[in-house]
């Protein structure tokens, strides 16, 4: 997410954090960088003048040149407009209203509206504890209200049922009284979308505002499309009383432009951001996090709440108490932490939070790929349970039968045991006495010289 944006930035930054005294030359040179890495990054213009102007005005002025460290001080006042751009800090949905609070979803054909609504009743299910019903208005697109039911179905919220010959205002009326008789907390909106801004769309879209009062109104939009999709959200803000964004795809998005744009151009926070295709990947956009992750200084916040949610404990609890009682750790265990760090995001998804790791080469990335952790996958189930778990049994032929069912080489199953045998070493440490302590200290002793924060550090250099 927003790689291109973050190597920029972190490489002029890293010229600049360990600069004894700042001068007026330098820090004009460093904004400039700053100011090229935001036009590349597809940042509206606007945003870039009132961004590099606050940024000057605060360096240039006496907190820097009174600070022992100007340099670290002068990346904390750029990682302080960047929050400030994006909205400082996260602002949740406002569902304080008479059940059920209704919740409007707009936007364009395409921008992933209708995955979008599912991704936050699920969100609201799980993590707010609200009882959700869903409807869909779109009666341009018979294939969109299926797609709902379908969506509704796999998150396992109630699909109130509409179709193409209703009006858009008699369905969602419909669905609001349902709603009121079977005690839902919210209900969700889902709207027609088209393929640009048109006056006809706006008029059905303001009508159907106006009839249904909803509590909040939120505008989907593909981050993707940089400063246009900015562009858009504004043309609709005009239109409609906005009261949030949900930044769809951000994780196909390495410039950056559409979240640090949105806010300044709609005066509307971005509440949301689709991260994954997966139904769960949906996050509370947090602009003091996102501003940590693009100066490579990580977002270790985001990834303990996942932990927290996504782990389950009750197996983490049997694992340890197996490796504790001395049965050891055989691959069936690691296929499950596999299949663990799948649904936090893969280890790729994992590592983007950590401190310093947006300065990983390539090649590294290329080794930690989703990709590697599926191909794992396959190889291990192409294993008999007996070989999941007594691994020492697997020799040639073995090898070779693994191989051939997974689709993989000879190569790719040593590999994949010479892992395991690593981390079951790792598993036996962690289990001996002070054995947490002892690994905590040896990966202390792998760090470079100041950690892993802030831009230019990190475990692996380029």
């Amino acid at each position: 997410m927003f790689e291109n944006l973050s190597d920029r930035l972190t490489k002029t930054l890293k010229n600049i954090s360990g600069r004894g005294r700042l001068t007026e030359d330098n820090i004009k040179e460093t904004l400039r960088e700053v100011r090229m890495a935001l036009l590349e990054a597809d940042v509206a213009l606007p945003v870039i003048r009132e961004f590099i102007a606050k940024v000057k005005e605060s360096a240039v002025g006496q907190d820097v040149s009174k600070s022992l460290t100007p340099g670290q001080v002068f990346v904390k006042i750029v990682q302080k407009e960047l929050e400030a751009a994006m909205g400082e800090v996260n602002e949740a949905l406002d569902l304080k209203a008479t059940p059920p609070a209704v919740v409007l979803m707009a936007g364009l054909q395409g921008a992933g509206k209708t995955t979008s609504v599912a991704k936050l009743s699920k969100y609201l299910k799980e993590r707010e504890k609200k009882k959700v019903l869903v409807v869909s208005a779109d009666v341009y697109r018979p294939a969109a209200i299926k797609q709902l039911e379908t969506l509704a179905k796999e998150v396992d919220v109630e699909f109130f049922p509409s179709d193409i010959n209703q009006k858009p205002i008699d369905i969602v009326t419909s669905a609001i009284a349902h709603a009121k008789k079977q005690f839902f907390d919210v209900l969700i909106v889902d709207t027609a979308g088209r393929l640009h801004v048109d006056s006809d769309m706006m008029g059905e879209i303001q009508q159907l505002h106006a009839a249904i009062n909803p509590v909040e109104t939120l505008f989907t939009v593909d981050a993707m499309t940089g400063q246009d999709a900015a562009n858009t959200a504004k043309a609709f803000n005009d239109a409609l009383p906005l009261t949030g964004i949900i930044l769809t795809k951000t994780d196909g998005d390495a410039r950056g432009g559409a979240a640090l744009s949105i806010r300044h151009l709609t005066g509307k926070p971005i509440k949301f951001m689709g991260v994954g295709e997966k139904i769960e990947a949906l996050e509370p956009f947090h602009p003091d996090r996102i501003a940590s992750r693009i100066l490579g200084m990580g977002d270790v916040l985001s990834l303990i709440e996942e932990v927290e949610q996504k782990v389950d404990r009750k197996k983490a609890a049997q694992l340890a108490n197996k490796v504790k009682s001395g049965k050891g750790f055989d691959l069936e265990d690691f296929r499950d932490q596999l299949v663990q760090m799948k649904s936090m995001g893969g280890m790729m998804g994992m590592m983007d939070k950590l401190p310093g790791m947006g300065n990983m080469s390539d090649k590294i990335k290329d080794q930690m790929g989703d990709k590697v952790t599926i191909q794992m996958e396959a190889i291990i189930n192409s294993m008999t349970k007996g070989e999941r778990q007594r691994p020492d049994i697997i020799k040639g032929s073995r090898k070779r039968r693994i191989a051939a069912g997974s689709g993989t080489q000879i190569q790719d199953v040593n590999k994949l045991l010479k892992q395991f045998t690593q981390m079951q070493k790792m598993m036996k440490k962690m289990s001996a006495k002070g054995g947490m302590q002892k690994m905590m200290r040896s990966m202390k002793g792998m760090m470079p010289p100041g950690g892993m924060g802030g831009p230019g550090g990190g475990m692996f250099g380029r």
